[in-house]
């Protein structure tokens, strides 16, 4: 039913997306999203199966692109995650050469650790294409600027799983280089494991899902409650309020609260309509001042404004009890791990900016650091590629953690640090 509603959608906005007479991988299991590849297609139709026995994500997706290359064609690129999509293109940067000698010989370039019978299962799939390997070198000979939109001409639109939080971040880098006159479409809402709503408004700027009363049994607490919230269900939500998300859909896992908050924007028929606002598992609290996901990335735009020249690849939050005793103040803060693009370093002053602006934007942060509560905030700058490297650790195609909770995701984050 996910999957039929999606393609409907997608069809209606973008008609030639779907292909007459053409196979469309509906790939969904009850209640919960699964590709049939190890990780998310970068495309609706000619990824093939045998990419699922691939051995790391960064294989998987440098396959997924090349197959994608073949096909000039395509009408939509889809990826799971905004985040995914970027490093199959980080990949396109760095790769081009090898990828278009690949296509041009009709032969995959050995790697690593992959099986010799997925590689034959793959290498049976390719054909030599040395006008299409052309294409590809001279393209990215011109620069990646709009690359998206050069190398694949008919695309109509990029599908991605999430967009929402600050998955933003990777989908706003995309529009404004690689994937330039494109628009973006997030067709799910899905959480606690369990696919919870569709949105059938694809040309929105801001994705709002339509939560299906079927898919899952779903509660919410009010945020706004004066005393003990007690939950409610569908029929007594009201717009514009916001809403902590409580999930009973997967067996054995019963009124499961995920920490997702969604604002009721409006109603579909009967239906609730929900914007999510922010993950509580995100939020920066070392004295109970409780800043947010999302407004923390805001602080940070705003910062990034004051850095002549800064780009902001990405991007990662550590409390300072989770360093232990080599955290440097006393006082408990926040450090922050930052990829940044244009500039080669940072001084104090300009480091020292992220924490007036935090104190600017939060007065309960401000009146802790005036008393010493809290110590000034730590900003370190990381080498390109660290985020990539700390999504294949992640080990699953979720959403980027903007707050690190686990000491092994922190030292590999602390070992690349170059200033």
């Amino acid at each position: 039913q996910g999957s039929l509603l999606y393609l409907d959608a997608l069809g209606a906005a973008f008609p030639r997306a779907l292909t007459c007479r053409g196979t469309a991988l509906l790939h969904w299991t009850p209640g919960c999203a699964r590709a049939p590849a190890g990780w998310p297609l970068p495309t609706l139709y000619c990824t093939p199966a045998a990419a699922a026995a691939l051995p790391s994500r960064a294989a998987a997706l440098r396959v997924q692109l090349l197959f994608a290359l073949r096909q000039r064609a395509l009408h939509v690129l889809e990826a799971g995650l905004a985040a995914e999509l970027r490093d199959a293109l980080v990949a396109l940067r760095t790769e081009w050469p090898q990828l278009a000698q690949e296509l041009a010989l009709g032969r995959l370039s050995p790697q690593p650790g992959l099986p010799e019978g997925v590689r034959d299962q793959l290498q049976a799939l390719l054909t030599p294409d040395a006008a299409r390997a052309a294409e590809l070198r001279a393209e990215c000979a011109l620069g990646f600027e709009g690359i998206v939109l050069r190398l694949w001409p008919q695309l109509e639109v990029v599908v991605v799983r999430t967009a929402h939080g600050t998955e933003r971040l990777y989908c706003d880098s995309l529009r404004q280089a690689d994937c330039q006159g494109l628009p973006f479409y997030c067709p799910f809402y899905q959480a606690a494991g369990a696919l919870l709503g569709v949105n059938l408004w694809p040309v929105d700027p801001a994705p709002q899902f339509l939560l299906c009363p079927d898919w899952a049994f779903c509660e919410f607490l009010p945020c706004l409650a004066n005393k003990e919230p007690r939950t409610v269900l569908l029929d007594e939500l009201w717009e514009g309020r916001e809403y902590g998300l409580v999930v009973t859909a997967q067996p054995g896992e019963y009124r499961c609260c995920t920490g997702e908050v969604l604002k009721v924007t409006g109603f579909h028929k009967q239906c609730p309509m929900v914007e999510p606002v922010r993950r509580e598992s995100q939020t920066l609290s070392v004295r109970g001042e409780s800043i947010p996901e999302e407004q923390f990335y805001q602080s940070l735009c705003r910062t990034l404004r004051m850095w002549p020249g800064a780009c902001l690849i990405d991007y990662v939050c550590v409390e300072s009890s989770l360093l232990g005793d080599t955290s440097g103040p006393c006082a408990p803060h926040y450090e922050v791990f930052m990829e940044l693009q244009g500039v080669r370093d940072l001084s104090e002053g300009q480091r020292y900016k992220l924490d007036q602006q935090i104190q600017e934007d939060f007065p309960t942060y401000k009146s802790f650091r005036f008393k010493g509560s809290i110590g000034p905030l730590r900003l370190h700058l990381v080498r390109p590629g660290t985020f990539t490297r700390l999504r294949e650790a992640l080990g699953s195609p979720m959403p980027m953690p903007r707050v690190l909770r686990e000491e092994q995701l922190l030292q590999l984050v602390q070992g690349s640090v170059i200033s």
